[in-house]
């Protein structure tokens, strides 16, 4: 049977997604329950095709206008705009998406990336959106605040060993300098939360469907940056210990869909390391899989500080790069049995 795209549900308001309110969780189970009658939509568990949308990080720290990263792209409403395509999507294909897996950024005050973790010279912190290179920990310019130790439970020797290890090893990679952010996805924190339209879709979805959401969490080990869902930045300590592992996991559940669609924040951090290590991980399987790989490419924008960074370019070379290994970038508006591959 052929792809029918669905209407909009009522409830949807395309004004208030760049806000933060209450999902009434009560009223849209009834709702969705009487919608999957009314368009006949069928359980998930029937679905022959399946498909799983990894909606990577659209929380509120990144995503509502105001709090702490915002992301705005060069358009300064990036994020939101991103958010009602996402849930639109969402909303027409919610017959054919078998499953959402939303990620979460999940962050304490006391990590690498945060400014409490740094000191110079003079006892001072550096300040959000600093850049640390292997250059600055081996001349001191930047240091671990040892009145962290005792709460993390390292010393000041092993701490300045793991920050050289650290940024040598992001080097190596070709990873971005070590970067200061704003404090943001804190733990428990209103800025955590995903976006309430975004979230309003995923329960509509999984009440509608009867398929409950894959939530992942990532990002709360101190002494590494998180920004893929699949896996650390770095992986192991100055004395080649295991800090943090890949979620191979993961990687495997995704790979056993018929079709993976990615969308989110940031394009050029969050959203295209998850890419690079998801195709890492098809490349030791077969390189053939990038083929089932969609992205949202316009339900993504990339980090734009105005006068402190930009990484509109890194983001679109990072998109020309996954498509060149066989990933499809596709948009929101397109009608999704039209996407190559796709066979519902």
């Amino acid at each position: 049977m052929a792809h029918r795209e669905l209407p909009i549900p009522p409830h949807f308001d395309p004004d208030k997604v760049g806000e933060v309110w209450k999902v009434p969780y009560g009223g849209r189970a009834t709702e969705a329950e009487e919608w999957a009658k009314q368009h006949n939509i069928q359980p998930a568990a029937n679905d022959r095709f399946k498909i799983c949308l990894v909606a990577v990080d659209v929380q509120n720290t990144f995503c509502i206008p105001g709090f702490e990263l915002f992301v705005g792209g060069r358009s300064g409403t990036g994020a939101v705009d991103d958010s009602q395509r996402l849930c639109e999507f969402i909303y027409r294909n919610l017959g054919v998406i078998t499953q959402i897996a939303p990620t979460m950024d999940t962050h304490q005050a006391m990590q690498i990336f945060h400014s409490v973790f740094w000191v110079n010279d003079e006892g001072k912190q550096p300040a959000p959106f600093t850049l640390i290179s292997e250059e600055d920990v081996e001349k001191g310019r930047w240091k671990f605040n040892p009145a962290l130790g005792h709460s993390l439970g390292i010393g000041e020797d092993y701490a300045r060993r793991h920050l050289l290890n650290y940024t040598r090893t992001l080097k190596k990679g070709g990873k971005y300098d070590l970067t200061i952010w704003p404090y943001h996805a804190m733990l428990g924190s209103i800025g955590h939360a995903l976006v309430p339209a975004v979230e309003e879709a995923i329960f509509f979805h999984s009440i509608a469907r009867y398929s409950q959401p894959n939530f992942q969490v990532k990002g709360d080990n101190p002494f590494t940056e998180h920004y893929s869902v699949l896996g650390p930045e770095v992986l192991e300590g100055p004395d080649g210990e295991p800090i943090a592992q890949k979620n191979v996991q993961l990687i495997e559940k995704l790979l056993q869909f018929d079709a993976v669609i990615i969308a989110g924040q940031a394009k050029s951090h969050c959203v295209a390391w998850t890419i690079d290590d998801l195709l890492e991980g098809i490349s030791v399987r077969d390189e053939r899989l990038a083929e089932k790989v969609y992205l949202l490419e316009d339900c993504t924008s990339p980090v734009v500080v105005p006068g402190a960074m930009d990484y509109t370019d890194e983001a679109n070379a990072a998109f020309r790069r996954f498509t060149d290994a066989g990933i499809h970038a596709v948009r929101s508006t397109d009608p999704i049995e039209s996407w190559p591959g796709i066979r519902l």
